[in-house]
Protein backbone atom coordinates (compact mmCIF):
# COMPACT_ATOMS: atom_id res chain seq x y z
CA UNK A 1 0.00 0.00 0.00
CA UNK A 2 1.33 3.26 -1.24
CA UNK A 3 2.96 5.61 2.50
CA UNK A 4 -0.15 8.14 1.63
CA UNK A 5 -2.92 5.45 1.38
CA UNK A 6 -1.23 4.25 4.65
CA UNK A 7 -1.69 7.23 6.27
CA UNK A 8 -5.06 7.93 5.33
CA UNK A 9 -6.26 4.03 6.60
CA UNK A 10 -4.22 5.06 9.67
CA UNK A 11 -5.80 8.15 10.19
CA UNK A 12 -9.60 6.85 9.26
CA UNK A 13 -8.74 4.48 12.12
CA UNK A 14 -7.70 6.76 14.75
CA UNK A 15 -10.79 9.12 14.20
CA UNK A 16 -13.23 5.96 14.38
CA UNK A 17 -12.13 5.44 17.81
CA UNK A 18 -13.54 6.83 21.02
CA UNK A 19 -10.60 8.40 21.99
CA UNK A 20 -6.50 7.59 20.79
CA UNK A 21 -5.03 8.00 24.13
CA UNK A 22 -5.03 6.91 27.46
CA UNK A 23 -1.20 4.91 27.75
CA UNK A 24 0.32 7.98 29.51
CA UNK A 25 2.40 6.70 32.29
CA UNK A 26 2.58 7.94 35.22
CA UNK A 27 6.14 8.54 36.51
CA UNK A 28 8.00 10.22 39.49
CA UNK A 29 8.75 13.74 38.87
CA UNK A 30 11.35 15.79 41.01
CA UNK A 31 10.94 18.09 42.90
CA UNK A 32 12.07 20.94 40.74
CA UNK A 33 9.63 19.59 37.62
CA UNK A 34 6.93 18.99 39.49
CA UNK A 35 6.61 22.51 40.63
CA UNK A 36 7.47 24.18 37.15
CA UNK A 37 4.44 21.96 36.42
CA UNK A 38 2.40 22.91 38.70
CA UNK A 39 2.78 26.58 38.55
CA UNK A 40 2.47 26.27 34.28
CA UNK A 41 -1.32 24.46 34.74
CA UNK A 42 -2.35 27.13 37.75
CA UNK A 43 -1.91 29.63 35.30
CA UNK A 44 -5.14 31.85 35.18
CA UNK A 45 -4.29 34.46 32.31
CA UNK A 46 -6.94 34.34 30.38
CA UNK A 47 -6.25 32.70 26.65
CA UNK A 48 -5.35 35.48 23.61
CA UNK A 49 -3.93 34.86 20.38
CA UNK A 50 -0.33 35.96 20.26
CA UNK A 51 1.22 37.31 17.41
CA UNK A 52 3.50 40.57 16.70
CA UNK A 53 1.14 41.85 14.03
CA UNK A 54 -2.80 41.47 14.96
CA UNK A 55 -3.63 41.08 11.40
CA UNK A 56 -1.58 37.57 11.25
CA UNK A 57 -3.32 36.54 14.60
CA UNK A 58 -6.94 37.41 12.51
CA UNK A 59 -6.13 35.81 9.46
CA UNK A 60 -4.72 32.51 11.35
CA UNK A 61 -8.12 32.64 13.56
CA UNK A 62 -10.35 32.85 10.39
CA UNK A 63 -8.70 30.12 8.20
CA UNK A 64 -8.56 27.68 11.64
CA UNK A 65 -12.01 28.48 11.99
CA UNK A 66 -12.76 27.62 8.35
CA UNK A 67 -11.00 24.27 8.43
CA UNK A 68 -12.58 23.62 11.74
CA UNK A 69 -16.37 24.47 10.78
CA UNK A 70 -17.27 20.71 10.20
CA UNK A 71 -16.33 19.15 13.34
CA UNK A 72 -16.93 22.36 15.80
CA UNK A 73 -20.08 23.80 13.95
CA UNK A 74 -20.56 26.35 16.37
CA UNK A 75 -18.59 29.52 15.42
CA UNK A 76 -18.65 31.34 19.04
CA UNK A 77 -16.96 28.15 20.25
CA UNK A 78 -15.17 27.52 17.80
CA UNK A 79 -13.27 31.00 17.80
CA UNK A 80 -12.47 30.30 21.66
CA UNK A 81 -11.24 26.79 21.31
CA UNK A 82 -8.68 27.56 18.40
CA UNK A 83 -7.74 30.92 20.79
CA UNK A 84 -7.39 28.80 23.56
CA UNK A 85 -4.88 25.93 21.98
CA UNK A 86 -2.80 28.99 20.04
CA UNK A 87 -2.39 30.69 23.60
CA UNK A 88 -1.67 27.36 25.30
CA UNK A 89 1.01 26.06 22.98
CA UNK A 90 2.59 29.23 22.42
CA UNK A 91 3.10 29.60 26.18
CA UNK A 92 4.20 26.07 26.23
CA UNK A 93 6.73 26.70 23.68
CA UNK A 94 4.99 25.02 21.19
CA UNK A 95 3.73 24.86 17.67
CA UNK A 96 0.41 25.51 17.64
CA UNK A 97 -0.04 23.45 14.17
CA UNK A 98 1.63 20.57 16.52
CA UNK A 99 -1.34 21.05 19.09
CA UNK A 100 -3.84 20.80 16.37
CA UNK A 101 -2.74 17.99 14.99
CA UNK A 102 -2.65 15.98 18.17
CA UNK A 103 -6.09 17.33 18.73
CA UNK A 104 -6.93 15.89 15.43
CA UNK A 105 -5.87 12.76 16.11
CA UNK A 106 -6.97 12.33 19.90
CA UNK A 107 -10.42 13.44 20.66
CA UNK A 108 -11.21 14.32 16.85
CA UNK A 109 -11.70 17.71 18.52
CA UNK A 110 -14.32 16.49 20.79
CA UNK A 111 -14.48 18.32 24.19
CA UNK A 112 -16.10 15.35 26.36
CA UNK A 113 -14.05 12.71 24.68
CA UNK A 114 -13.03 9.80 27.64
CA UNK A 115 -10.42 7.36 26.43
CA UNK A 116 -10.82 3.17 27.52
CA UNK A 117 -8.70 3.45 30.51
CA UNK A 118 -10.06 7.36 31.14
CA UNK A 119 -8.37 10.01 29.30
CA UNK A 120 -9.94 13.00 29.27
CA UNK A 121 -10.76 16.23 26.82
CA UNK A 122 -9.31 17.23 24.36
CA UNK A 123 -5.89 16.75 24.44
CA UNK A 124 -6.80 13.02 26.35
CA UNK A 125 -4.97 13.76 29.90
CA UNK A 126 -4.90 11.19 32.28
CA UNK A 127 -6.51 11.85 35.76
CA UNK A 128 -3.26 11.16 37.57
CA UNK A 129 -1.72 13.83 36.09
CA UNK A 130 -4.28 16.21 38.67
CA UNK A 131 -2.63 14.30 41.75
CA UNK A 132 0.64 14.82 40.26
CA UNK A 133 1.00 18.64 39.39
CA UNK A 134 -2.62 19.86 40.17
CA UNK A 135 -5.46 19.48 42.04
CA UNK A 136 -8.35 17.79 42.19
CA UNK A 137 -10.79 20.74 41.76
CA UNK A 138 -9.09 20.86 38.11
CA UNK A 139 -12.33 19.86 35.91
CA UNK A 140 -10.26 18.02 32.85
CA UNK A 141 -12.94 18.81 30.39
CA UNK A 142 -12.67 22.01 30.68
CA UNK A 143 -11.45 23.63 27.88
CA UNK A 144 -8.70 25.53 28.76
CA UNK A 145 -7.77 23.64 31.77
CA UNK A 146 -7.10 20.59 29.29
CA UNK A 147 -5.47 22.49 27.62
CA UNK A 148 -3.09 23.75 29.29
CA UNK A 149 -2.56 20.77 31.29
CA UNK A 150 -1.94 18.75 27.73
CA UNK A 151 0.01 21.54 26.11
CA UNK A 152 2.00 21.39 29.91
CA UNK A 153 2.72 17.56 29.81
CA UNK A 154 3.92 17.65 25.99
CA UNK A 155 6.18 20.40 26.81
CA UNK A 156 7.75 18.22 29.64
CA UNK A 157 8.68 15.02 27.24
CA UNK A 158 9.60 17.33 24.70
CA UNK A 159 12.47 18.91 27.89
CA UNK A 160 13.22 15.00 28.35
CA UNK A 161 13.66 13.92 24.96
CA UNK A 162 16.14 16.96 24.71
CA UNK A 163 13.59 18.25 21.66
CA UNK A 164 13.34 15.11 19.80
CA UNK A 165 9.59 15.11 18.80
CA UNK A 166 9.16 11.83 17.66
CA UNK A 167 9.96 10.50 20.87
CA UNK A 168 8.12 13.30 22.89
CA UNK A 169 4.86 12.43 21.18
CA UNK A 170 5.33 8.45 21.72
CA UNK A 171 5.76 9.37 25.65
CA UNK A 172 2.57 11.10 25.27
CA UNK A 173 0.79 8.59 24.39
CA UNK A 174 2.37 6.14 25.82
CA UNK A 175 4.15 4.02 23.03
CA UNK A 176 7.16 5.47 23.14
CA UNK A 177 9.69 4.14 20.40
CA UNK A 178 6.32 3.24 18.06
CA UNK A 179 6.33 4.95 14.80
CA UNK A 180 2.56 4.98 14.35
CA UNK A 181 0.97 7.62 16.86
CA UNK A 182 4.32 10.14 16.24
CA UNK A 183 3.02 9.27 12.21
CA UNK A 184 -0.55 9.86 12.75
CA UNK A 185 -0.37 13.45 14.51
CA UNK A 186 2.65 15.18 12.00
CA UNK A 187 0.42 13.77 9.37
CA UNK A 188 -2.64 15.55 10.28
CA UNK A 189 -0.80 18.45 11.49
CA UNK A 190 0.91 18.33 8.19
CA UNK A 191 -2.55 17.57 5.80
CA UNK A 192 -4.75 19.77 7.59
CA UNK A 193 -3.32 22.24 10.02
CA UNK A 194 0.14 23.20 8.39
CA UNK A 195 -0.53 27.27 7.78
CA UNK A 196 2.06 30.46 6.36
CA UNK A 197 1.07 33.65 6.30
CA UNK A 198 -0.70 34.81 3.23
CA UNK A 199 1.57 36.80 0.98
CA UNK A 200 0.88 40.47 2.18
CA UNK A 201 1.59 39.91 5.62
CA UNK A 202 4.57 38.14 4.61
CA UNK A 203 5.42 41.32 2.83
CA UNK A 204 4.89 43.44 5.61
CA UNK A 205 6.70 41.47 8.33
CA UNK A 206 9.82 41.82 6.43
CA UNK A 207 9.16 45.53 5.25
CA UNK A 208 9.24 46.40 9.50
Amino acid sequence: MPRRALLAACLAVAFAAPAWAGAQREEALSANVASAMSRSVSDVNAPRLVFDDAREGQAWLAEMSRRLEKRVPDAWFRERLLTAIHYEATRAGLDPQLVLGLIHVESGFRKYAISPVGARGLMQVMPFWLRAIGTPQHNLFDLTTNLRYGCTILRHYLDIEKGNLFRALGRYNGSLGQAQYPNLVLGAMRAHWQWTPPPHLQRATLAR
